[in-house]
């Protein structure tokens, strides 16, 4: 870009100064189809392997369980998958559940 000094037109009418671009020519804009569809494949690839539903923790409810006891024993071997379980975070699954 070049700075263009202030000047006045034929008809007395002053133009201030400023900057011009070197290029005399008028380019293009530039298409963005091609970055628009690199997008989508992206979006599209993240968005399947999110909805993936394989999972290595057992989904199971209180009521798969006969005891509070019998939920504690599985709750303490697999905390982070089974802590839909727990639902005041106290460390005591199923409290509702009979003892034995």
């Amino acid at each position: 870009m070049g700075y263009r000094k202030g000047y006045y037109r034929k008809d007395g009418t002053y133009v201030q100064g400023h900057y011009t671009s070197k290029s005399t020519s008028k380019s293009k804009p530039k298409s963005k189809k091609g970055c628009s569809l690199l997008m989508l494949v992206i979006v599209s690839i993240l968005g399947i392997e999110a909805c993936n539903p394989e999972s290595d923790c057992p989904t199971r409810k209180c009521s798969d369980y006969n005891s509070q006891a019998q939920a504690q024993q599985e709750f303490n071997e697999n905390p982070s998958c089974l802590e839909n379980l727990d639902s005041d975070n106290d460390g005591i699954p199923c409290e509702n559940l009979p003892k034995n």
